[in-house]
């Protein structure tokens, strides 16, 4: 199964000065089976903010080794319909949060993540979470 990484994830793992260790390794092993999936507006999550040229370059460097998933006019729509779902429901997110959801269930990904708002999401979408147990 692949596996498409959230930035939360990727973050705790790039940006923090000291790594979440155990996040780390599970990201490593994910990347050495080849299964990790990036698309454009996480790529741009964690690129933004990154405001020493330095430090922008590098993490720009690391990034290039995955190469953008398509994301199709169907994945939009279906984002925009997880939107109106989820408010329906009760459930506040972002477009992108939700264009994740929607990525993931048209490709059959999972999704690793460090935001709990992806549970809720779980509750009325169906997406599937990564899990390493």
């Amino acid at each position: 199964m692949r596996v498409l990484v959230d930035t939360s994830f990727w973050s705790s793992v790039l940006r923090r000065k000291s790594p979440e260790e155990n996040n780390a390794r599970l990201l490593s092993l994910l990347i050495e089976e080849f299964k990790v999936v990036m698309i454009g507006p996480i790529r741009q999550e964690l690129l933004s903010g990154v405001t020493k040229q330095t430090h922008f370059d590098h993490l720009k460097s690391q990034l290039t080794e995955f190469p953008n998933y398509a994301i199709e006019t169907e994945d939009y729509e279906l984002a925009a319909h997880y939107y109106n779902l989820g408010r329906e429901n009760g459930i506040q997110g972002s477009h992108i949060d939700y264009l994740i959801c929607a990525v993931s269930v048209a490709n059959d990904l999972e999704i690793l993540t460090l935001d709990k708002d992806f549970k809720n999401y779980q509750n009325v979408l169906p997406i599937k979470l990564y899990s390493s147990s």
